[in-house]
């Protein structure tokens, strides 16, 4: 039987406590394994909501630091998957951190780290003065033999990101995301998170945050764009399953990536 995936968007609020939150991540990592998931995401700064008066910097740990140990225990005792929006240290930053997302294997081990490399300068926000971009592409990490890449929120706006991740053998990519809302921001990421899915074959699974000022809507999209599973704004965790025999059945009458004519335009 062709490998499948068992995925949970965790569609929640976010607080500035790392600890509170970390009780929030106990409760849907146990919803997520009763109802069989083999993965359970969590949005992008889950770890905690930015504050204007305290630094990113005081509040981000190293990756070994109690937050992912916690998270890391959690995924072991309930023997799921997790991926998770944190705030890492940076070495010689006194204010910023770097905007990063996880990936714990069902034992709790390290499978994956992301640094997101676009940060979102864009509609009166300024990330870059809190947050350090990445500069190495996301990594691939397997899990049920389903190859899995990591993109974070803005990330959705530059498809060569994912077209990377495709050629790189990614059947799937996961997003965590804060992603707003505000006029015509949910048909962007209804649309965008489509479109990766549309355009590089793959399936595109996109958890976001729920709570003013973010745009809830978490989506799973098949590789042909047909829509998996789907939300409203309330919390929720968004369940649908990624599967090897539809890859395979989608890209046999539609085989977009063979056809990429690498190396001829600016790649």
């Amino acid at each position: 039987m062709a490998p499948i995936l068992n995925i949970a968007l965790a569609q929640t609020t976010v607080s500035t406590s790392p600890e509170k939150n970390l009780q929030t991540a106990r409760h849907w990592i146990r919803r997520a394994s009763d109802q069989g998931a083999d993965l359970v995401v969590f949005p992008e700064m889950f770890m905690a909501r930015p504050r204007q008066d305290v630094a990113l910097a005081q509040i981000a740990e190293p990756l070994d630091g109690p937050f992912t140990a916690k998270l890391s225990t959690l995924a072991a005792e309930h023997s799921i998957a997790v991926i998770c929006g944190v705030w890492e240290a940076v070495e010689g930053e006194a204010t910023r951190a770097a905007n990063v997302a996880i990936a714990l294997g069902p034992d709790g081990r390290l499978l994956a780290r992301y640094n997101k490399i676009h940060l979102f300068d864009a509609l009166s926000v300024r990330e870059s003065d809190q947050m350090t971009g990445g500069n190495t592409p996301p990594p691939l990490f397997s899990l049920n033999s389903i190859q899995i890449g990591l993109a974070i929120c803005y990330d959705l706006r530059f498809p060569e990101l994912f077209r990377n991740l495709a050629l790189r053998g990614a059947d799937a990519v996961i997003v965590p995301s804060a992603w707003y809302a505000g006029p015509l921001k949910e048909d962007h990421w209804l649309t965008l998170l489509r479109a990766r899915a549309i355009e590089n074959t793959i399936y595109v699974c996109g958890a976001n945050l729920a709570g003013s000022p973010f745009s809830a809507r978490s989506a799973i999209f098949d590789p042909f764009g047909a829509p998996v599973a789907g939300s409203g704004e309330d919390e929720m965790l968004v369940c649908g399953q990624i599967q090897q025999a539809r890859l395979g059945e989608v890209r046999a009458k539609l085989p977009t990536l063979t056809h990429v004519r690498e190396g001829l335009f600016n790649d």
